[in-house]
């Protein structure tokens, strides 16, 4: 075997690393939504008052200003202050909830955090969230129960230990004046990209998005997303990821500055092809592309690109953390947070272009009315053109194993 297959031996969430091992001798505090509430209006009455801090990442500015313009009024309605605690990593917060926890504190300071994938597994796997208190909330009755990506994070079932809040869908995006004849599958995008090189990269893993393009391109050299098990294991780490770096290896060259460095996250991408370095973009949320060309900062030849094999598709949601101090405040936030009129606010693209959790053709006419409405985007088609051929999320487990395998055998290669 090839020194660039070894699999780093579960390296997961090593920026939690000291937190959990404290953690091993300390559970969560019991608390369970189900037992404490029998009905919504005791939530409601328990709320008023509350003060609910959300933590969440502080680098998206649309992010930033729905919550604290769009959001918080509307919880405000109910009595409840949200409080926006912004973090350049979601696993800081959990470390938070995590060292709270061990020092015995029922009255925790993070009462929601915007959270997916690896984050929501170690946390459930610490005990660390309330769970079986998402049926409490009224909105939920809106969403699909049978839709898999709110069922299940990354492989980790969500057996009500968060609730949803919107959809993402991993995306290209091209400078059709410079690409008049763009790739059709994500091979043909890795053959363009050596056939014209310096015109494209991605961010370093294990930023999110160059995480995202990495597992995108296992499935591609793997023959099909539907070759790569879900779930993670030694034995299907060693058999498809040699494969896998022996191709970003082969692109490296080709790639912008030679591949010697590489964008630290899509912000930083973003960056680059705004200013023409680069032809091709990629994005977990394609609709803020409709404004970026509108306000001159994209190319005004700016394409969306789908492939067909498909991309990705995921779901993000609101943790509750066990030790909440405004448990019935945070329930309430996550609650609003996922009625129609705050998901149809949050999908227009200049507030945040966010994808819809809720099963739009089961909604009443009034609400259903609100996502009618919604602008159709001359660049960005609809979530179900986006969204065709579609794949799923690996297990959570695979996210750092690539990551840290993209790093020996790509990047240091």
């Amino acid at each position: 075997m090839s020194s660039i297959a070894r699999r780093p031996r579960r390296t997961a969430a090593l920026a939690l690393a000291v937190p959990l091992l404290a953690l091993t001798a300390c559970a969560a505090p019991e608390s369970s939504a189900s037992t404490a509430y029998d009905d919504w209006d005791a939530v409601l009455a328990d709320a008023e008052g509350q003060t609910v801090q959300l933590w969440m990442y502080g680098g998206d500015d649309q992010g930033n200003a729905y919550v604290d313009d769009i959001l918080t009024p509307a919880v405000a309605e109910y009595g409840v202050t949200l409080e926006r605690v912004p973090v350049t990593d979601t696993g800081d917060a959990l470390n938070r909830v995590f060292t709270e926890i061990q020092a015995g504190r029922s009255d925790g300071t993070v009462d929601l955090i915007w959270v997916n994938g690896d984050n929501f597994r170690t946390g459930k796997e610490a005990d660390a969230w309330l769970c079986d208190w998402t049926d409490l909330l009224p909105s939920m009755a809106a969403t699909d129960p049978d839709d898999p990506l709110l069922q299940s994070d990354f492989g980790t079932p969500v057996d009500g230990c968060e609730a949803p809040w919107h959809k993402a869908q991993f995306t290209l995006a091209y400078n059709a004046e410079a690409i008049p004849d763009p790739p059709t599958t994500l091979a043909g995008v890795l053959d363009w990209a050596e056939a014209h090189p310096g015109r494209f990269t991605y961010p370093a893993p294990p930023d999110f998005t160059g995480s995202v393009f990495v597992r995108e391109v296992l499935a591609s050299v793997s023959g099909g997303a539907d070759e790569v098990p879900a779930a993670y294991s030694d034995e299907a780490f060693d058999e498809l990821s040699p494969a896998l770096y022996d191709r970003l290896s082969e692109l490296a060259p080709s790639l912008w500055r030679g591949g010697d460095t590489y964008p630290a996250n899509e912000a930083e991408l973003g960056q680059l092809f705004a200013d023409r370095q680069i032809d091709m973009t990629m994005t977990y949320g394609p609709a803020t592309l409709t404004d970026l060309v509108a306000d001159g900062t994209y190319p005004p030849e700016t394409t969306v690109l789908p492939l067909e094999d498909g991309t990705v598709g995921n779901a993000s949601f609101l943790g509750l953390p066990a030790n909440s101090d405004s448990i019935a405040g945070a329930m309430v936030v996550a609650n609003v947070a996922l009625s129609a009129e705050q998901q149809a606010a949050k999908a227009q693209p200049d507030v945040w272009g966010q994808f819809t959790v809720l099963d739009i053709e089961s909604l009443p006419d009034d609400d259903r009315a609100l996502f009618d409405a919604l602008p159709t985007s001359p660049v960005v088609p609809g979530y179900e053109v986006l969204s065709e051929n579609a794949h799923g999320e690996l297990a959570a487990e695979w996210v750092p194993a690539l990551d840290e395998g993209w790093r020996t055998g790509v990047l240091d290669r």
